[in-house]
């Protein structure tokens, strides 16, 4: 029998995955099954919260002998990740819990690798490096955003290269995760449009990523491309955006539109899993390490522009993106397209996403520097589903740089 792309799909995800307001009660019975001694990563503002308390407390509850690391930068520096591990790799930790935004559950998993197989961290960089199954990872995400909960990824920060670092392997999927709406009740509006704008990211990109053939299972690939089970978590979650993520902004006390957004970012997670992203990170990271932005929110003000470039290869997928939205079909597919486009653009200037990167303290002359280190992202170069060389990432850089949406592509 012969598969075809438009017939094929593959998912990775938890053996076990709780959603709902007030599941984090679940943490300790779940991570009791795992082992006796926990790690848990957090940061130190957690970590002073009640509900953290609550959470340690019911692990000890459980039998559970907690160690707790709280030094989680954001954009999860190397140095974090190293000093963790030397602090803990003779504890006997059996069980990593990560309970946090994308940084903390990103530590939880570095932890767990180099806990089971050892250092250098960068012998990992990259795709299948990752040599057999990890320590077992509960995610608890406080955040509606990165979905790594999810994910089979770890991007981290090292100082020693000019670009953020990547672990992607299917054994880094953590073992459980535990997703609480309740968690992100207290997050600020800054915070909700930052993570919210990265979901949209990945819920975009992933919907749009290039297509390959079912042999690229076979050939090893973490991130296969878009696929029809990627492509159903895509449109749910994008779905659930398009109303709950400006009234969670808007509304901060919404508890339902809270609840969406959080499994609209675990839907995420699970559609770039295997699906990949592609040139609005290829072009984040450079930009996030020269204006230090938050990586939501450079990806947010990079996604319009890249979608713009995208859409000659993707008219059947913006065109669908609008019907999110609710808007009615009129004028044929390409109308309707740029018409999906519009209406992400709308959604991201809503929550306060910057439309510029000189916004963002990006300067001119620093716009083909951004252009040659993106290309260096091959992996997220080549899951753009429009070829880009260098010159095309200037242009698109340009454009954002300057705001011009008038589809110069």
């Amino acid at each position: 029998m012969t598969i075809t792309p438009a017939s094929f799909g593959v998912q990775r995800s938890p053996r076990t995955v709780v959603f709902g307001a007030g599941q984090r009660a679940l943490l300790g019975r779940q991570a009791a099954e795992y082992g006796r001694k926990a790690l848990v990563c957090t940061d130190q503002r957690l970590a002073a919260s009640a509900e953290f308390a609550e959470l340690i407390a019911d692990l000890s509850d459980h039998g559970l002998e907690v160690s707790v690391w709280t030094d989680t930068a954001a954009e999860l520096p190397a140095s974090d990740i190293e000093a963790c591990y030397s602090a803990m790799k003779d504890s006997g930790i059996e069980v990593v819990i990560g309970i946090g935004g994308g940084s903390c559950l990103d530590l939880g998993k570095a932890i767990a690798l180099l806990l089971s197989h050892g250092g250098p961290l960068d012998r990992y960089y990259g795709e299948n490096a990752v040599p057999g199954p990890v320590l077992p990872i509960i995610a608890v995400p406080t955040t509606g955003g990165t979905g790594s909960e999810v994910t089979p990824v770890c991007v981290l920060s090292d100082s020693r290269r000019e670009l953020k670092a990547g672990i992607s392997s299917a054994y880094l999927v953590p073992s459980v995760a535990i997703c609480d709406p309740e968690l992100t009740y207290s997050c600020p509006p800054g915070l909700t449009a930052s993570a919210g704008a990265d979901a949209v990211s990945h819920l975009v990109e992933s919907f749009t990523a290039i297509q390959r053939p079912p042999t690229a299972v076979g050939e090893g690939r973490v991130f296969i491309g878009k696929n029809v089970i990627s492509d159903s978590y895509a449109r749910w979650g994008l779905g659930l955006l398009a109303r709950a993520l400006p009234e969670a902004f808007e509304h901060p006390d919404d508890r339902q539109a809270r609840s969406d957004v959080m499994l609209a970012a675990n839907a995420g997670g699970y559609a770039l899993g295997v699906a990949g992203t592609a040139a609005a990170h290829a072009l984040q990271y450079p930009l996030g390490a020269l204006t230090h932005t938050a990586h939501g929110v450079g990806v947010g003000a990079l996604l319009p522009y890249v979608m713009r470039y995208n859409a000659s290869v993707r008219v059947r997928e913006f065109a669908e993106i609008a019907t999110f939205f609710g808007i009615p079909e009129s004028g044929g597919g390409e109308v309707q397209a740029l018409a999906g486009i519009d209406a992400i653009d709308r959604l991201l200037d809503r929550i306060g996403i910057p439309p510029t990167l000189k916004e963002l303290g990006l300067t001119e002359d620093q716009l083909s520097y951004v252009a040659s280190m993106g290309m260096k992202s091959a992996r997220l170069v080549d899951n753009n589903p429009r070829p880009l060389d260098a010159d095309a990432l200037y242009e698109i850089t340009r454009a954002a740089y300057f705001g011009d949406r008038s589809n110069p592509f």
